[in-house]
């Protein structure tokens, strides 16, 4: 009857609009309640699904696929060159970071020249240079007295002020940063007489200016020293060996002899022999020892002399024992198994005038000359060209057998320099006493800072195109 009664009162049409109304109401009402709350609260980061959010930490990125950089290395503050002597500060633009930057991190990253083989160092001129020395006798203490031609009371200052020019290319100044940083566990020797200890000086002072040198080392008379840069861990060393070649010498601490060199032509120095393979970088030089009287040995045998009249032996002349000696040093470099750079350094001339150094001789020159305005003495030039004719053949043998071999030949560049000598300053004012105090002239070593500087311009520069 119930039933009857339903179909009579909602026909079936209506009942499936009824059913489809409803369906429409609960759809669309749960739609929007969906709807509603995803509006009220945005998406939830993960941080913030931990119970104490103010612990986390944001994600870390995921690394590349190359490895960090290489930490720095450690360098001490670096100092600037200066002219007078000043307390240390802190200059931004000699940080160590900026001389980290000589650093190459890849083989190809050194600097290079495609022009190193063309480009003669050697020749060229002295230029006006009104930056100065990097360096003063009040900013290096490594200068010895009879160098330190300021402090002797040298009035004059012009001959500070030149920098050596070449005519095929650039030469940068001494950079003791870059120097210091391609030098880093390394250790140069610079073997040969007093010309060689006045250079090393020089290096020294001009590597002070950023890393202080300490001596660990050094012989009784002070002539053989070794010095350490404790930041690079870098090595420099001067080896007292004037001839290069074992010698007795018989003289006092002011040349004056009292007997012929004894001179063993074929059997080397064993102070620079016995230390040959420890060093990186040599630099030999020798020259002026031999013009000096002297008795000449072979196989432990007289075989003559230099200038010994009183003496029953064949004069030989310097320039037989030179060529000898020289022979000797090159035929033990090119057949030894070093693999580092040897330079062989030509001998400086020297420029006394109106004498010798025995004779009253002086160097008064205030200027730098030019090629051919003075002619170099005939002994220096018959010593040049021993050394040329006999480091062009051991070069020869030396590329041959995977020596390298290297000439700095700076005789020409230093004969242009007349006006870089101590002179009467070798002493400390010599003149106290009056103008007319009769005083010992130096016109063969350098003053300090002075011409020779720019020596350590030169072997940067080779050091960097090897």
């Amino acid at each position: 009857m119930r039933m009857d009664y339903l179909h009579h009162k909602f026909p079936l049409n209506h009942r499936n609009l009824l059913l489809k109304l409803l369906l429409s109401l609960f759809f669309f009402g749960l739609a929007f309640r969906l709807l509603f709350f995803h509006s009220l609260s945005p998406p939830v980061s993960p941080l913030l699904e931990s119970p104490f959010p103010e612990k986390t930490t944001l994600p870390v990125p995921q690394p590349h696929h190359h490895p960090p950089p290489p930490p720095p290395p450690l360098l001490l503050p670096q100092n600037p060159p200066v002219l007078e002597e000043q307390a240390p500060e802190e200059d931004p633009e000699h940080t160590p970071e900026e001389v980290q930057e000589h650093v190459p991190e890849k083989e190809d990253q050194v600097e290079t020249h495609t022009d190193t083989e063309e480009c003669d160092y050697f020749s060229g001129d002295w230029v006006p240079n009104p930056f100065g020395p990097m360096y003063t006798n009040e900013t290096c203490s490594h200068i010895e007295s009879h160098q330190n031609c300021l402090k002797n009371g040298r009035p004059d200052r012009e001959f500070l002020y030149w920098r050596w020019a070449p005519r095929g290319c650039e030469l940068p100044q001494f950079d003791a940063g870059k120097f210091l940083n391609m030098m880093r566990g390394k250790a140069w020797a610079l073997v040969g007489d007093s010309i060689t200890r006045n250079h090393v000086q020089s290096l020294i002072c001009m590597l002070s200016t950023v890393d202080q040198a300490v001596m660990y080392y050094h012989d009784e008379e002070y002539k053989s020293r070794s010095w350490n840069f404790p930041s690079y861990n870098f090595n420099v060393s001067v080896i007292w060996s004037p001839y290069l070649v074992e010698a007795a010498i018989y003289e006092d601490i002011n040349g004056i002899s009292s007997s012929e060199v004894e001179i063993q032509l074929d059997k080397l120095d064993s102070k620079w022999v016995d230390q040959y393979m420890d060093f990186d970088y040599i630099i030999f030089s020798t020259g002026k020892w031999f013009l000096k009287a002297a008795i000449y040995y072979e196989n432990h045998t007289i075989m003559g002399c230099h200038a010994c009249p009183k003496r029953n032996l064949t004069e030989l002349g310097f320039n037989f024992a030179y060529r000898k000696a020289l022979k000797s040093v090159f035929n033990f470099i090119v057949s030894s198994n070093h693999r580092g750079l040897i330079f062989f350094r030509t001998f400086t001339p020297d420029h006394f005038e109106n004498g010798e150094w025995f004779s009253g001789g002086t160097c008064k020159r205030r200027a730098p000359i030019k090629e051919g305005e003075m002619e170099m003495k005939e002994l220096n030039m018959m010593l040049r060209n021993i050394e040329l004719e006999e480091i062009a053949k051991a070069r020869d043998k030396a590329r041959r057998n995977g020596v390298n071999l290297k000439l700095v030949d700076f005789a020409g560049l230093s004969h242009l320099r007349p006006d870089g000598h101590p002179g009467p300053y070798r002493e400390f004012h010599p003149f106290a006493k009056g103008k007319n105090s009769k005083v010992q002239n130096d016109c063969l070593h350098w003053c300090l800072p002075g011409p020779i500087d720019s020596w350590n311009d030169i072997l940067m520069q080779m050091v960097i195109n090897s």
